[in-house]
């Protein structure tokens, strides 16, 4: 007896509905993410920065003011406004920046009076890539300044649990005391009232009849700390200026300079705040 090897139209039926979802589960289909991700992705922030914004009332997902971080929404479909501004998935890969920042330039994305910002010390191609500055130097300070579109890596670089220490040469006028030294190194009470941890200090030049020299490595993120350590130890500061920030070392490079961070400054920089070094390096 001949075996019918005729097929029927149920094994198309079937057949064609396996195609198709294999063409589904093959496809890229978008996965929801919690609003404050999709915001530090897309470089607009930190992931607490994103927090802050999104609780503010700043955030709207599709017409509707939205102040829960863990709302989730949908990259490429949902439209998402920050500030009444479209914010989009970020397209490039992340950036890694160091600028040496003069002085009377401010550590801003933009400065509603006008000033320089450190963006402005950049090409213009990568102005428009979502950088903002990894913590803060004041108007009159200088020195080594990250610059990143990686939220996370900020948040980490900048959160407190990780003591991230930055080390400062501050040129200081006249002879600094011994008392004077003794005290930053103890841990000192600023006038305002913070107790500041302990600074580890040490005079790198400077003679009665000179002025002094000091390196200065701070491990809090206390607003101004050196300037206002000074002030109240009756010390005068003629020059400040960051030349480390954890592994990182500001070096040769000149003042309004900027350039890209190498791989392994990339790798030591991530390890020191518990990041794995598995990244892209542009």
């Amino acid at each position: 007896m001949q075996e019918n090897t005729s097929i029927g139209p149920a094994f198309f039926l079937r057949f064609q509905g396996l195609l198709s979802m294999a063409a589904l589960m093959s496809s890229s289909i978008p996965i929801p993410v919690r609003l404050n991700k999709f915001l530090a992705e897309a470089g607009l922030a930190s992931r607490r920065g994103a927090d802050a914004l999104i609780q503010a009332g700043r955030v709207r997902v599709n017409g509707q003011v939205q102040t829960e971080p863990g709302t989730r929404v949908v990259p490429g479909q949902d439209k998402v406004l920050c500030d009444a501004k479209p914010v989009g998935a970020q397209a490039v890969r992340p950036l890694y920046i160091m600028v040496h920042k003069p002085v009377h330039v401010v550590c801003t994305v933009r400065d509603p009076q006008q000033r320089t910002t450190v963006l402005d010390l950049l090409p213009e191609d990568l102005r428009t890539q979502r950088l903002f500055p990894v913590g803060r130097l004041d108007y009159m300070s200088e020195g080594l300044l990250v610059l990143t579109n990686d939220g996370e890596l900020t948040l980490r670089l900048t959160h407190p649990r990780h003591e991230h220490p930055k080390t400062y040469e501050v040129r200081i006028r006249g002879a600094v005391s011994e008392s004077s030294i003794h005290t930053m190194r103890a841990g000192m009470r600023l006038h305002e009232g913070e107790q500041l941890a302990p600074v580890e200090v040490q005079i790198v030049s400077g003679s009665k009849d000179q002025d002094t020299v000091l390196h200065m490595v701070l491990r809090q993120g206390i607003n101004r700390q050196i300037r206002r350590m000074c002030r109240d130890l009756g010390l005068t500061i003629l020059r400040l200026r960051r030349i480390a920030q954890g592994p990182l070392a500001l070096g040769d490079l000149a003042t309004g300079a900027w350039r890209y961070l190498s791989a392994s400054e990339l790798r030591d920089v991530r390890r020191s705040v518990g990041l794995d070094d598995k990244v892209e390096h542009a």
